[in-house]
């Protein structure tokens, strides 16, 4: 219906009358589907980064402890014991599908739906008429700028989130905000929810190869997620988990048992000597955190960005972090859609000091590239074990978004794992 509309109308016309659109499309959707927020105790979970892996692991809390859940996530929408793959290449899909998703969790007999939560979505009102009972906030940092017009603009569209917990008709709200984050204090500004804030200087934690050792209060656990920032997606869960009264042994079984988030730091090993690693980092911060996590490694990375005109800022920046983590750089198309998808790859090289360019080659062809890097990965038997090749950017996205609307079927995981099969053949 929008592409309709979009078609018989001017642009600048259209642009005006979208955010009418979308909020009366918001409306119909509650009263079609009857407020199904008010029936479940619903946990919204908004940020730029972790909001996929943070809600992973209060769903895997909330099942350890006994409840029935749905998940609505960048990963997946799980209503019980179903689940799907979200190949939506959306967070918060518009035209009814959060209310019907709502509405079928509450026939399925869900107590819980945790809801990952977008700027990109409330600013199409997909928020509207979910009654929250907890919010998350994770962190903040600039994206999605060229579509919100400035960061502030961004992070006013996150904030109206906290708002709408302060109106939400549920009893005994809360936010639970990251204070580590600067940005955190803005959510707790609050008169009604109650203020939850957590910081890493709440626990303990290592970080090593095989995971996270963290201890809060009496838990002790053994997380096989690995980096600093699953610490602190870690730590959001165990705040709002303790916030609704689970258990402290059901918070502990619930993060052990989540051995791997699909997309995020996630191992490929088909038995090859040096380690691949897939993961959704697509800003600058995220992608540093995710170098340092193997600050004891070599790295190969397979480093794309996406195009159509967004976040053209963060090229060079991505480039820039790249050579300085990176022993070999591979530059990739990622999804260009509109935009000319070599620019965007020489946008990324320009941020790549001079003299280390010699680092870094281009192969537009994403398998080739992902091939090219592991033969790299190879070539030193000396150092092999000490090598991880870092593919970046994709994580679970299931196409590859090219102009005219074109969608290539993708999977970065399966592509590597089709890959490494030919080495070793």
């Amino acid at each position: 219906m929008k592409r309709f509309i979009k078609l018989l109308l001017p642009k600048q016309i259209f642009t005006f009358l979208q955010p009418f659109y979308h909020y009366i499309v918001s409306t119909i959707g509650a009263l079609l589907y009857r407020s199904p927020s008010k029936k479940l105790m619903v946990i919204g979970i908004t940020g730029t980064k972790g909001k996929s892996s943070t809600a992973e692991l209060v769903n895997s809390i909330l099942e350890e402890a006994g409840y029935t859940t749905a998940l609505l996530n960048t990963i997946q929408f799980k209503i019980g014991e179903k689940s799907i793959k979200n190949r939506l290449k959306m967070t918060m899909p518009g035209l009814f599908f959060i209310q019907k998703f709502l509405r079928d969790a509450v026939s399925e007999k869900c107590t819980h739906a945790i809801v990952e939560m977008t700027s990109e979505g409330v600013k199409q009102f997909r928020h509207k008429y979910i009654n929250l009972d907890a919010l998350i906030f994770t962190n903040i940092a600039p994206e999605h700028i060229e579509s919100h017009g400035s960061f502030e603009k961004y992070l006013n569209a996150k904030l109206k989130l906290r708002d709408a917990i302060e109106n939400s008709s549920k009893r005994d709200t809360a936010i639970i905000a990251n204070t580590d984050d600067k940005y955190g204090k803005d959510f707790l500004n609050i008169v009604h929810s109650k203020k939850i804030p957590f910081s890493l200087n709440d626990i303990q934690y290592t970080t090593s190869d095989g995971g996270l050792r963290i201890v809060y209060k009496d838990l002790h656990i053994q997380s096989r997620l690995e980096g600093t920032f699953n610490a602190m997606n870690i730590l959001a869960a165990i705040k709002l988990a303790e916030h609704i009264g689970v258990a402290l042994k059901d918070i502990k079984k619930g993060i052990e048992n989540v051995s791997l988030i699909r997309g995020r730091v996630e191992h490929i090993d088909i038995g090859q000597e040096f380690d691949v690693i897939v993961d959704y980092a697509h800003t600058p911060d995220s992608l540093e955190k995710l170098y340092k996590t193997f600050e004891n490694k070599r790295k190969i990375c397979v480093l794309g960005n996406t195009g159509g005109g967004r976040d053209i800022w963060k090229r060079p920046e991505m480039g820039r972090i790249a050579g300085e983590y990176c022993e070999k750089i591979i530059l990739t198309n990622e999804d260009p859609y509109d935009e000319d998808p070599q620019k965007i790859v020489t946008d990324m090289k320009k941020g790549i000091r001079k003299d280390i360019q010699s680092k870094t080659v281009i192969i537009m062809n994403r398998r080739e590239a992902i091939h090219e890097s592991f033969i790299y990965a190879g070539k030193s038997s000396e150092t092999k074990r000490k090598t991880v090749v870092i593919i970046s950017g994709k994580g679970t996205d299931p196409y590859i978004m090219e102009a005219n609307g074109k969608k290539t079927m993708w999977d970065d995981v399966t592509v590597a794992k089709e890959e490494l099969e030919k080495l070793e053949n």
